[in-house]
């Protein structure tokens, strides 16, 4: 179900050569959902073979963009699920609704993405969704997530998310940006921590 909005659906500041309206669509549209599998934390190991994501580092190591991945496993390549480039992340569970509605782009392939995510393959920029999740659409997820004493998040319900969507070019030049001020606030930490 793609729809285009009549009236205004997207920001009033637009990089020059972008007019044309944002695209309404629903997340099941233009994704296709899986989940991660094994890799423990007993699995880790600094000198593996194959890098990892667990669950628990998107919440203590990672943002919206994961380009350096801090743990190896040396589990079995054949019973794990490996990444492609572009592929977003969100924990499948946690102890509150905001919590699991953390979105991370993985732009490496042939990462091991641990249990308890859900994993999003679409043809659309992932660093740009994992931006547009994490803000825009942060209390839709939330408000999609179930549970009480631990909140669960389904692909199902991730589905039904209503976006507006720009074109993949504006989606490119939009997450180039937001990648870039990142970087820049990253640098800075850095420095004012070596003072």
């Amino acid at each position: 179900m793609k729809e285009k909005l009549e009236g205004r659906n997207f920001p009033t500041l637009r990089f020059p050569g972008f007019e044309e309206e944002w695209e309404v669509t629903k997340l099941g549209d233009i994704a296709k959902f899986s989940k991660g599998k094994g890799v423990a934390k007993i699995d880790v190991d600094e000198n593996g073979a194959t890098e990892c994501i667990r669950y628990g580092e998107l919440y203590t190591h990672y943002g919206e963009v994961i380009t350096d991945i801090k743990s190896k496993t040396n589990v079995d390549v054949s019973t794990l699920i490996l990444s492609e480039a572009n592929d977003v992340i969100i924990p499948a569970s946690g102890e509150t609704q905001i919590d699991i509605s953390t979105a991370s782009c993985v732009i490496k392939s042939g990462v091991a993405l641990g249990g308890d995510l859900n994993i999003i393959k679409t043809s659309n920029d992932g660093v740009f969704l994992s931006y547009y999740l994490n803000s825009k659409k942060k209390m839709d997820i939330a408000r999609l997530s179930q549970g009480i004493s631990v909140v669960h998040l389904y692909a199902s319900q991730l589905a039904q998310l209503t976006l507006n969507l720009p074109s993949l070019v504006e989606q490119q030049k939009i997450a180039k940006l937001f990648s870039e001020i990142d970087f820049r606030i990253t640098t800075q930490k850095k420095i004012i921590e070596g003072l």
